[in-house]
């Protein structure tokens, strides 16, 4: 019998007779190991535990416990749920069914409507299968045969799939009763599925186009363990009391209208935090070497063919006719910045030149996906574009990081990063993307970040690193993002007067930090759960006076408070102090001061700290001086992001 070499993770090399499954590798080992072995790793590609080894590999083993097995968990998982959805409804058509971030989801075409008892239902029916623990076998099939095996279970989106395919050969599970087209890998059997939770259901577009069937897509999630899921599940409920349009109403932030759906309206305690955070960035962009700028909202049809965004990003734009010319409302900030710097000559000693922008753009989303201030249709980027001499890439590359890390700082952000290479509808020569590329690699790794590539997520005109931020929560949040760009300044023919006299191209990096301050302060809402800090809260203290009596010395004590700038109201209303304090202790005021007819008479206030509660009596010039503190160190107390 022919032997097989198998070198393991730790370097060692076992033999075996061909046609070894990973299965078997594993029990050789150990029994234990035996028993957790769900997957393998075969020449870096994922297979099936009864996958056979008929040549010579390097093998890693996939158990059950591991971070690389979720995926797999949760991908049969998803065909669990189809399979039971099969055998409660005849007439269902399955479409796809993947694993995601935190779970999966199938679609389904089926007139009935899904409800919560449907989710009791299914979930039923798929712990009878799981305790059935049905065998799961790979099969691939010739085209003509997959077809055939699609058509004669009238499969009619699986045959769409099929059509689509080049592949002469198509891969199946089968599972019983249930037979899915998919590239796999799975569990051995349905009885490896143990901790799972549906969690609700949605409508969906087949293949995401909006001009297709409307699916229902019911999401589920599933885990190695019952404790992984349970706090995965109180996460979940966590992250229902902190959804931002949930707060964002209580707290009287902003609003969504119909009549401008996708399109936010701001209310005055949200403007007042919004007013915060772009205070904030304007003084650190200020020491930064930053010089503000503003370009107009809509702008010729000929700039957006000439920035490359007509061929790349015109299904995202809107556009209108000015005394019949066609225009275009601005999806990116960049091409008004371009004309800025190209309004006059440049000398190689103004570089590096740092433009930052507030600038509101437009993009057309599908009404589907908006999502309260996540995923909205105008919004505002806070962008800056840094024009330099190929020598200062690198110095100005790391300014950025810096800055990044300094403003992602005062928030208590932890933060990753990403390395995004080009896409494949991208401008310009390899070359130049590689120059690129390159330069950003250093700057990144010259700051000590670890990173991850990202291949071929690019920006159509340059390479990119991306910050994801990580929330109280534990989910990520891609914000802020630098791009170097050899690109725009080829197109617009952009030049500086270099030292030898004559005209040199600039390179052009593009840099946002919080990315979009809608979508920054939506993240912000549910990250502290509406208690923000101090420095930016929109309302920073609460004076409450006890009686009547005590109202105009409240309003003395606003007015004080208002000269130094400190956002302050008073409650006047005539209820009781109790109920007054609990009311602001929702609306997270940080601090609430009683005044009596003790604190009016003395000239002092009655300090209370919405999480310590009473911090007793303080004179407020005392009280003044430190909060104005507490605003200037922009400090974060954590127990207002801790679960």
């Amino acid at each position: 019998m022919e032997k097989v070499k198998v070198t393991l993770p730790d370097g060692s090399v076992r033999e075996y007779e061909a046609g070894v499954t990973i299965k078997d590798v594993a029990y050789s080992i150990g029994s234990g190991l035996g028993r957790d072995a769900i997957a393998g790793i075969v020449n870096e590609k994922e297979v099936d535990a009864d996958f056979k080894i008929e040549k010579d590999v390097e093998l890693s083993i996939i158990t059950i416990d591991s971070q690389e097995a979720l995926e797999i968990i949760r991908h049969t998982a998803s065909h669990v749920m189809a399979q039971a959805v099969k055998r409660l409804y005849d007439n269902v058509q399955v479409a796809i069914g993947p694993a995601i971030e935190d779970g999966f989801y199938y679609d389904f075409d089926l007139e009935e409507t899904f409800n919560e008892e449907s989710l009791v239902e299914i979930e039923a029916e798929m712990k009878k299968i799981i305790e059935e623990a049905i065998k799961i076998e790979k099969k691939v099939l010739p085209r003509e045969e997959a077809f055939e095996l699609m058509k004669s279970r009238n499969e009619k989106y699986k045959l769409e799939l099929i059509d689509e395919l080049d592949d002469q050969m198509i891969s199946f599970y089968f599972q019983g009763d249930y037979v899915d087209l998919c590239r796999g890998p799975h569990l051995p059997s349905t009885g490896y599925v143990k901790a799972f939770k549906l969690l609700n259901v949605a409508g969906a577009y087949w293949r995401g186009d909006e001009n297709n069937q409307m699916l229902q897509r019911i999401y589920g999630t599933a885990f190695a363990k019952e404790k992984d899921l349970e706090k995965y599940l109180n996460r979940v409920e966590e992250a229902k009391k902190r959804d931002h349009r949930k707060l964002g109403k209580e707290l009287d932030l902003f609003s969504m209208q119909d009549e401008g759906r996708g399109f936010p309206f701001f209310h005055p305690k949200g403007m007042a935090l919004r007013n915060a955070l772009v205070d904030f960035w304007k003084e650190e962009h200020y020491q930064a070497g930053y010089e503000e700028i503003q370009t107009p909202i809509i702008l010729d049809e000929s700039l957006w063919h000439q920035s490359g965004h007509w061929d790349h990003y015109q299904d995202n734009m809107y556009f209108t006719k000015i005394d019949e010319e066609a225009h275009a409302v601005k999806p990116m900030n960049c091409p008004g910045g371009i004309l800025v710097y190209k309004d006059s000559m440049h000398s190689y000693r103004e570089l590096p030149i740092r433009m930052a922008e507030l600038g509101l753009v437009h993009r057309h989303e599908m009404s589907g996906a908006l999502h309260g201030l996540m995923r909205v249709r105008s919004f505002t980027q806070d962008d800056a574009h840094i024009y330099c001499l190929p020598s200062q890439i690198e110095t100005e590359l790391s300014g950025v990081i810096k800055l990044v890390d300094k403003i992602y700082s005062a928030f208590g952000f932890n933060y990753n990063v990403e390395l995004s290479t080009k896409p494949e509808k991208a401008m310009g020569d390899d070359a130049l993307w590689n120059k690129a590329t390159d330069a950003l690699q250093n700057a990144i790794e010259k700051n000590n970040l670890d990173y991850e590539v990202n291949a071929g997520d690019g920006a159509f005109y340059g390479p990119k690193i991306d910050f994801h931020l990580e929330d109280s929560l534990g989910r990520t949040w891609q914000c802020g993002t630098i791009q170097l760009d050899f690109q725009m300044p080829e197109r617009f023919d952009l030049n500086y007067i270099g030292q030898d006299g004559e005209e040199h191209r600039p390179v052009m990096i593009h840099r946002a930090i919080y990315g979009s301050i809608e979508r920054f302060i939506g993240i912000l809402i549910e990250h502290f759960a509406g208690a923000f800090p101090t420095w930016m809260a929109p309302v920073q203290v609460e004076i409450i006076p006890v009686s009547d009596d005590q109202i105009d010395y409240a309003m003395q004590v606003k007015e004080e408070l208002k000269q130094e700038k400190i956002r302050v109201e008073v409650d006047s209303r005539s209820e009781k102090v109790g109920y007054k304090i609990r009311d602001a202790q929702v609306k997270q005021v940080p601090y609430m001061l009683i005044v009596g007819s003790r604190e009016e008479d003395n000239g002092t206030v009655s300090v209370r700290d919405r999480r310590e509660g009473d911090l007793g009596t303080s004179n407020l010039a005392e009280f003044k001086e430190n909060i104005l503190e507490e605003i200037a160190a922009k400090n974060i107390n954590t127990e207002d992001i801790e679960l």
